[in-house]
């Protein structure tokens, strides 16, 4: 694990990155695009507009960018969509410290007439970038999302639709060839690419891309092949010398998670970190905790232009020494000479030997066995660093297919996935005890694929769904059949299951999803529709000094939508949660409603485990229909697992689907608004707000779907985050369990103090708090007052003194002992909006600079009076 001469890709403040490297004197040092000016976001009509999208809906939060490249190098980049948070380069699990991708990207070759070309996002090594979008508006990323019900052409969470071309020339942009010393030559081609994400159990784990690759030149594009490349560096966020110990290679197949002994290709090439252990900060010790990078990632090809093509998977080294400069090579051959790179076996530099890698058909040993002799295998014999190689270095891969030629105006599709895995590292004590470079079959059969496997499975079924048909053609895909069988009565018994693996070849880019999250804000009044409320409600309990918050909700989209994979509605019930971050760890569940019902298990009677003795193949019966079936007397209750129910020669037991929370009477618990209000009599709002509205709230919401929940006895001082999810039954059919809306992407932040209605009826006084503020009270961890969900800033980024019973519109402002106008903050919201009587200051002077110890005045200014207080700091 030699230190090397690092890859620099860097983006000043906001810019964009270029590739280039140290690798010898002739490449160049670092690109920035501050030198020629060519900014993230920038509007000119004659350079490319580069942007980014960020994925963070789900457990993998992946930056992708307009210039056909994923992940952000080293650079520290502001989400678009969120400029207090940095986009992430494959951070896993999202939110939180360990990134597992250095930059990824594309490579296209082909030959062209009698010239070898290739094209590449980033090359990974020189300072050669060479796909570019257009100019602003049309180089603009869009952003789309299901979550959006006007959204239609939305298919996940999160899309992000991107266009770029290899067509520009400028200099400034495109570099030489370094080996051939001519300028960019491009194929003339046009990428639309489109990525999706989800934040569901069984897919927040990877992200989809979706290319259409489009020959927009005048010539054939011959043998043409796509790669995908990927840089790992498994390190933290903001650290840069943790990459010399990355592992990589290629999974073809693992055991089927859907049982019956089935082996599921997964045709997966993946890096990690070589013993799931931090380098820095102590950590490197066992055993694991929190923070380590026992995750993995990889990428996996999921359609491809034809079923006949030809695969090849690469892993090397790139460094500044040829002796280091690794990778796996077969012996030259008659029918296939040795091609030499230029005096080291691994970087594959300038578009010739870039497309011999592409082509050439080699699937490279995992590089754990970078040290055993595989000389037998055609490989060449090993150098004296391959025991260094063995056991983690600065690794990339490469993984292409091809060929195919492509016609002027032809398009080629292709869809992979950047898929992450969790607990690929199991045993924190497997390195020490097991790895030996010359034998590492035991250390690597501690690699755990099994997440990062299934993973990878369900990628590929929400890109086509298995046994649907989706054209109408009457072909569902590719099914299997398992036979279970047992031994009755001197009589074999037999039970045929058949299921689908794969689909018609049809993409569906369609999954299970949960309800949608009921709405926390409503439109107000209806039918203007212009301006906005909260249904979070707080108010000061006076008794006691406490807050309390009041999260009303309107349910009508989470109980009629329909499932888009099942094509049912399946909502099962709501649950509220409460944090003092937004971040996804920090919420936790303080009530939950769900209808009564239940799920009915029947006796397997050919099942050969105990696990498969009950199986859940239907959907859950409410308490009416199961008397319906069974009679009015019916009890599903009495039937247990170990009090069957038999039924027709057929044993049963029935078990509540959730925890069967129904009653929605009792006010201390999530209950409706209007209790005695009936199911609309019409599902069309226009028509009801017609001829029904008696139906309807002011606002013009159904009665029926509003609900509320008060949370008591918080402090006043917090500023808490309440969510309501939505839950569903899940599908027993597709092996799925049930799935929830995140609490995290439905949320509203409120302080439990008095609304402004309150505050500027009763003429309430402002309060300061901390006060007196003292640098020392160590407020971030005492009072929850500072520096909340935020990681690590340093202390004179976190203080803040707090005003509270503001009006919604007024003017504060601090002065010295002597008078000097320190800092003057303007407060202006709508009228109880979230926050609206809040408000904070930063310690900061109008002049940008920490105020110093001492006592100060501030004045609030408003149509509802004045008020004149003292603040004293201690710092």
């Amino acid at each position: 694990m030699i230190v090397r001469s690092k890859i620099l890709i860097i983006i000043a403040n906001t810019l964009i990155y270029l590739c280039l490297s140290h690798i010898c004197p002739a490449a160049r040092t670092a690109y920035n695009y501050a030198e020629d000016n060519f900014q993230l976001h920038k509007v000119n009509i004659n350079e490319p507009y580069v942007d980014i999208g960020v994925h963070r809906v789900g457990k993998l939060g992946l930056t992708v960018i307009n210039t056909g490249n994923i992940g952000t190098a080293w650079s520290s980049l502001p989400d678009p969509r969120d400029p207090s948070k940095m986009a992430p380069s494959a951070v896993y699990p999202y939110p939180g410290t360990n990134k597992y991708l250095y930059t990824g990207t594309i490579w296209i070759g082909a030959v062209v007439g009698r010239d070898t070309l290739v094209s590449v996002g980033s090359d990974g090594w020189f300072y050669v970038n060479e796909m570019w979008p257009d100019p602003y508006p049309d180089g603009e990323v869009q952003f789309r999302t299901i979550t959006d019900p006007a959204d239609f052409k939305a298919v996940s969470e999160e899309d992000f639709i991107m266009k770029y071309t290899d067509t520009i020339t400028n200099p400034a942009l495109v570099a030489v060839d370094p080996i051939d010393a001519r300028p960019h030559i491009p194929l003339n081609i046009e990428i639309n690419q489109r990525s999706f994400a989800w934040s569901y159990a069984y897919a927040e784990d990877f992200v989809l891309f979706d290319m259409s690759i489009k020959n927009i030149g005048n010539k054939i594009l011959d043998k043409v092949y796509i790669s995908l490349y990927v840089d790992a560096d498994v390190s933290k966020v903001g650290s840069f010398d943790e990459f010399r110990d990355d592992i990589s290679g290629f999974r073809k197949a693992i055991q089927s998670p859907f049982g019956c002994n089935w082996v599921d290709t997964i045709n997966i090439a993946w890096i990690a970190d070589n013993n799931g252990r931090n380098d820095n900060d102590g950590e490197d010790k066992c055993p694991f905790r929190a923070g380590n990078y026992t995750g993995v990632n990889g990428m996996r090809v999921i359609r491809t232009p034809s079923d006949s093509l030809k695969y090849s998977f690469n892993w090397w080294i790139s460094n500044g020494n040829p002796l280091l400069d690794f990778g796996p090579r077969k012996v030259g051959t008659g029918d296939d000479p040795f091609r030499d790179f230029g005096g080291f076996l691994g970087t594959p530099v300038g578009d010739r030997n870039k497309y011999y890698i592409m082509r050439h058909e080699e699937f490279d040993y995992d590089q754990l066995f970078s040290a055993r002799d595989n000389t037998s295998d055609g490989w060449l014999e090993r150098g004296p660093d391959a025991f260094d190689f063995a056991d983690g270095y600065d690794t990339r891969f490469l993984l292409s297919f091809g060929p195919f030629d492509v016609s002027p105006g032809e398009v080629l599709p292709v869809t992979y996935a950047y898929v992450a895995g969790e607990n690929f590292h199991i045993d924190c004590y497997a390195f020490e005890k097991t790895f030996n470079p010359l034998s590492p079959e035991e250390y690597y059969n501690s690699f755990n694929f099994d997440d990062i496997g299934l993973n990878s499975i369900w990628a590929g079924m929400i890109y086509d769904n298995p046994g649907v048909d989706t054209d109408g053609d009457g072909y569902r895909g590719k099914y299997r059949v398992c036979i279970e069988s047992t031994f009755v009565n001197d009589e074999w018994l037999y039970n045929y299951d058949t299921v689908y693996y794969r689909g018609d070849n049809v993409p569906d880019f369609r999954g299970a999803s949960p309800p949608p999250p009921p709405e926390l804000w409503v439109l107000n009044p209806y039918p203007i529709g212009d301006t906005i409320r909260s249904l979070v409600i707080p108010h000061v309990n006076e008794e006691n000094n406490s807050g309390e918050v009041t999260v009303q909700w309107y349910g009508y989209r989470s109980e009629t939508t329909k499932d888009p994979f099942s094509g049912q509605v399946d909502f099962e019930g709501y649950r509220v949660y409460i944090s003092l971050t937004e971040n996804l760890t920090g919420f936790c569940k303080v009530c939950s409603f769900d209808r009564e019902d239940y799920n009915r298990y029947e006796f397997n009677r050919y099942a050969t485990t105990v696990e498969n003795e009950w199986k859940l193949s239907t959907l859950p019966f409410t308490v009416d229909e199961l008397k319906a079936l069974y009679g009015d007397g019916f009890a599903p209750d009495l039937y247990t697992r170990d009090n069957p129910f038999y039924w027709e020669g057929v044993s049963y037991y029935f078990a509540p689907q959730d925890w069967n929370q129904s009653d929605l009477t009792d006010t201390t618990k999530i209950h409706k608004i209007y209790p005695d209000q009936p199911p609309p009599t019409t599902l069309n709002h226009d028509s009801a707000w017609v001829y029904y509205r008696n139906e309807m709230t002011a606002e013009g919401y159904f009665k029926y779907y509003m609900y509320e929940y008060k949370v008591k006895n918080l402090l006043p001082s917090n500023r808490y985050y309440f969510a309501v999810t939505a839950f569903d039954f899940g599908s027993p059919a597709s092996d799925l369990e049930s799935l929830e809306t995140r609490p995290n992407k439905n949320f509203i932040a409120e302080y439990p103090q008095n609304q402004n209605r309150i505050i500027e009826a009763a003429g309430l006084n402002v309060i300061v708090y901390p006060n007196p503020y003292r640098a020392d009270a160590n407020y971030r961890e005492n009072g929850f007052f500072e520096g909340r969900g935020l990681e690590n800033p340093p202390d004179e980024r976190l203080r803040r003194i707090h005003f509270t019973n503001l009006p919604h519109k007024c003017t504060i402002r601090i002065f010295s002992i002597d008078g000097d106008l320190i800092r003057e903050l303007k407060h202006d919201k709508p009228k109880d909006y979230p926050e609206s009587m809040h408000h904070e200051w930063d310690l900061i002077t109008r002049n940008t600079q920490m105020v110093v110890s001492g006592i100060y005045y501030y004045s609030i200014e408003s149509e509802y009076g004045n008020q004149i207080g003292k603040i004293v700091i201690i710092l």
